[in-house]
């Protein structure tokens, strides 16, 4: 009678058909498709990274494989052979081999299985296998996907730059939907969008610097590939965030760990192109390389999570850094595209800087620095306050998204008592403000969904403090 360890192993192509019976195939995912009144956005060639057919063309040691193997097994106490292939992110066939030599090794071992070699094995630490992976947790606790080279990194993040003139003012509109921009905002803001140069947003608070920037994330482009972690010098850098990366899934499920239908590299993912915020909790150490001390692997910063997308300073000249420090950390970067951190270790690493660097901030330029200081940053951009005109149709847009009835010559009469003859200063964050006190007014006390004279009076005084004598 044959025994598990009699079974010939079955080619990866006669796996697949022999599988096909125990595994739910599911179609390849779509890619996303525009809504049609939206401009499309510029087509580029595939920049997939291929499918390595080796380890060596992964850039990967077996023994950083054989880690990560007994680093899943240690944390999830049993795992099939095709799971095992889905976490590293490789083709079975890479892993196949070195499964067999740990088996020999009686550092794993096989639970159950239908019979189909490795692939359908319940694998399972032996009790040298637990220790081994737990020297191997003292060097790092890292158990994600296999990390991709540095080299490899860099070269595809280059890859997927923007091309030149690749923006147009139809697609710079249409990432606004129905926020209220004038054509003098599209006329400064596009240019630096589409040659990818440093840009400064100035003026007011409240008047929506920071929506400006984030409606940028709307820009529609075509999906980049990011990688779930870089190894360099024998160090792991964490690149992917679940903050800030939002990814597009691929649905063909556990048959990639044995098919080779595999469309790219699954050490990378595919996803929008980033959008990172930082505010006044910016500091320069957030700016290189941060070391785990638990898990004993790197964190990378903001501007290398941004890469290929676009990265806000927000409330520039409030962080621990003063506004010079800040901006000197990226002189050399912004000029070269290049950008240079640092391990623990003293070792330094070379990678690329390809954010839309914007900077948006409440303080008058001259507070931030001197000129020579403001040069190094290309485009500048003051964002008014709204005319009359503009805040009236800010507000009736607002109104009428919160299904209030209202009257215009109520809306008049109000703007005109409190702003033009209060002298209360326009911002276009007030009509939202504003209209959320009334909402919340009318759902405490029961009243219809209408803007009344009374009511926006009210809305108004709970909103804006009043200038009062400390003694009376």
């Amino acid at each position: 009678m044959s025994t598990w360890a009699d079974s010939k192993p079955l080619s990866i192509d006669m796996l697949y058909r022999e599988t096909s019976s125990y595994l739910q195939a599911s179609e390849e995912p779509e890619a996303p498709r525009l809504p049609p009144d939206l401009p499309q956005p510029p087509t580029s060639a595939s920049l997939a990274p291929p499918v390595p057919e080796s380890l060596a063309q992964a850039g990967l040691s077996e023994s950083l494989v054989e880690q990560l193997i007994l680093k899943y097994l240690y944390y999830r106490g049993e795992l099939l052979g095709r799971e095992i292939g889905a976490l590293v992110g490789l083709e079975f066939s890479l892993i196949d081999r070195l499964l067999e030599t740990l088996k020999h090794q009686h550092t794993i071992s096989v639970r159950k299985s239908l019979g189909m070699g490795n692939v359908s094995g319940v694998f399972f630490l032996t009790e040298a296998g637990r220790g081994l992976a737990r020297e191997y947790l003292e060097t790092n606790q890292y158990a994600g996907p296999a990390p991709v080279p540095l080299a490899a990194y860099n070269e595809l993040v280059r890859r997927q730059r923007l091309p030149e003139n690749w923006l147009s003012p139809d697609l710079l509109r249409g990432a606004f939907g129905n926020l209220l921009v004038e054509d003098d905002v599209f006329a400064q803001l596009g240019p630096a969008l589409n040659a990818n140069k440093s840009f400064l947003i100035y003026g007011q608070p409240g008047n929506g610097k920071t929506s400006l920037a984030e409606a940028l994330f709307n820009v529609q482009t075509e999906p980049i590939y990011m990688p779930y972690a870089i190894e360099c010098q024998g160090n792991i850098v964490q690149v992917y965030d679940p903050i800030y990366h939002h990814k597009i899934e691929d649905t063909a499920g556990d048959l990639l760990a044995i098919s080779r239908t595999t469309e790219f590299d699954q050490r990378w993912f595919r996803a929008k192109r980033p959008f990172i915020v930082s505010g006044g909790e910016l500091t320069l150490e957030m700016l290189d390389l941060t070391y785990n001390k638990v898990s004993k692997v790197y964190d990378a910063p903001f501007q290398v999570k941004a890469n290929n997308g676009i990265y806000l300073v927000d409330d520039f000249g409030r962080q621990r850094a003063t506004p010079a420090e800040v901006l000197n950390r990226w002189i050399v970067p912004m000029e070269r595209r290049e950008d240079y951190l640092n391990f623990q270790s003293g070792g330094k690493i070379t990678v690329p800087f390809e954010c839309f660097l914007i900077f948006s901030t409440n303080l008058r330029p001259e507070q931030l620095g001197d000129e020579a200081f403001l040069r190094r940053i290309q485009y500048k951009m003051f964002l008014r306050s709204p005319r009359q005109p503009e805040f009236m149709e800010i507000l009736r847009r607002v109104a009428t998204s919160r299904d209030l009835q209202f009257d215009l010559e109520i809306l008049h009469d109000f703007v005109h008592r409190h702003y033009v003859e209060g002298g209360h200063k326009f911002r276009r964050c007030h009509p939202r403000d504003l209209l959320t006190h009334a909402v919340d007014m009318i759902n405490f006390e029961g009243l219809p969904r209408e803007l009344t004279p009374d009511l926006l009076h009210r809305a108004f005084r709970s909103c804006f403090v009043e200038a009062y004598d400390s003694n009376e």
